[in-house]
């Protein structure tokens, strides 16, 4: 029933709006994350060539953006402020028991659906309701949401940021059945671009463009530094918890080595304790998330990647960007996309903790390969920037909002 009042609601006529205006739809525009760095390269780079650029958040929590300011020209407004006295003009009891009714746009099966209630799906109703433009999800949720709202003014892409594989079987079988409304879906690799075509039998147009690094301040790498480097959340998608395993033989025969972890999340407690189980609390530090991860990678020489499944890992393009010697695991998707084995880097197969291990220790032991493959990593960085794949971005946006949107059943 709610969902019906709220279909109903959002499919007025569009009003006419002059200019390229783009909303990107993101669960916290204030949080970390790669897919929110992905956004504002993006919303920075359209904005600076004209467009009207709105990142849409699902929450808010906290005063500043994890990521500092919102790029120039880009305006940021949120759904859910949930900061204390954030939210004025309406009864507390009336946004307290929406927001304790469960979202009945967000599909259950998305990790963000904790985060959207009945509150967040009128107030997003309310903001698309009678906008025209263009409409970005950020994530198979978002995605789903937006087009099940089907806005008739307004053209909808849904960009992916994790490999077709990650998700549960029920968020596949909603892809299946919802994609086909969106007008567009960016996938971030060649290897998802096969799997979404396969999924969706051609019914949503695709297309294939890459995250972007941003120029991260500072100095290059010190690639004389004994210390490794990795960073992510501590979740089991990182694959934390094969890198202190690995670790530990390579911290064996070379003491005077450190490994630098920065992240947060529920698994923080479980690395604690296998740092505690190897005997790693001497070459091993877990810390918060970096405030600046450019001063923390030109202190360290090597970055890994330890991932079990990524999308298209911008950290690993914003290590390569800082010539750091680089190992990853060979893991979907994204990692072979960007290294080639040798000459800008290690790949390593997914998941084997020894053939990690050594990885490490080729590079802890050979200054002349990790600054040999350093400077390759810098020139592969070189092809995802903003200024390298903006354009493609151009092509598709500008493509959508000359056209006019198809009628959908």
């Amino acid at each position: 029933m709610i969902r019906g009042v709220l279909l109903r609601a959002v499919r007025v006529a569009a009003r006419e709006e002059k200019g390229r205006r783009l909303t990107i739809v993101l669960w916290s525009a204030w949080g970390m994350g790669g897919t929110i760095r992905a956004a504002f390269n993006l919303a920075e780079y359209l904005a600076a060539r004209g467009w009207q650029v709105e990142l849409l958040s699902g929450v808010r929590d906290r005063d500043e953006p994890f990521f500092g300011a919102f790029p120039a020209g880009v305006r940021a407004t949120v759904l859910d402020d949930r900061r204390p006295g954030a939210v004025r003009g309406v009864p507390h009891v009336v946004r307290s028991t929406l927001r304790r009714l469960s979202s009945v746009l967000m599909p259950s099966a998305d990790r963000a659906a904790t985060g959207f209630s009945v509150w967040t799906d009128v107030q997003l109703v309310r903001r698309l309701r009678g906008r025209s433009g263009l409409l970005m999800g950020t994530r198979p949720g978002v995605n789903l949401m937006l087009a099940r709202l089907g806005a008739p003014g307004l053209r909808t892409i849904g960009l992916e940021q994790m490999n077709l594989a990650s998700h549960t079987r029920t968020l596949r079988r909603s892809m299946r059945q919802l994609y086909p409304q969106l007008d567009a879906l960016v996938v971030l690799t060649e290897e998802d671009l096969e799997a979404y075509r396969e999924l969706l039998d051609g019914r949503v147009p695709l297309h294939r463009i890459p995250n972007t690094v941003r120029p991260l301040p500072g100095a290059k790498a010190d690639l004389g530094a004994t210390t490794v480097y990795a960073a992510g959340r501590f979740r089991r998608q990182k694959g934390f918890d094969l890198l202190i395993p690995a670790w530990a033989e390579a911290a064996k025969a070379h003491p005077d080595w450190r490994l630098r972890l920065r992240g947060r999340g529920y698994l923080q407690a479980r690395m604690q304790e296998l740092v505690a189980e190897h005997g790693l609390e001497g070459s091993v530090t877990l810390e918060g998330p970096a405030e600046d991860i450019g001063a923390d990678m030109a202190e360290a020489s090597i970055f890994v990647l330890s991932s079990r499944f990524e999308g298209f890992p911008l950290i690993l393009l914003e290590a390569m960007s800082k010539g750091m010697g680089i190992v990853a695991f060979d893991c979907p998707t994204g990692p072979a996309d960007i290294v080639d084995d040798h000459r800008n880097g290690l790949l390593v197969p997914p998941k084997d903790v020894e053939a990690l291990s050594h990885a490490i220790r080729e590079l802890v032991e050979d200054e002349a390969l990790r600054r040999r493959m350093g400077a390759a990593a810098v020139e592969t960085a070189q092809a995802y920037t903003i200024e390298a794949i903006g354009p493609q971005w151009e092509e598709l946006l500008g493509g959508l909002s000359r056209e006019p949107r198809p009628s959908r059943a």
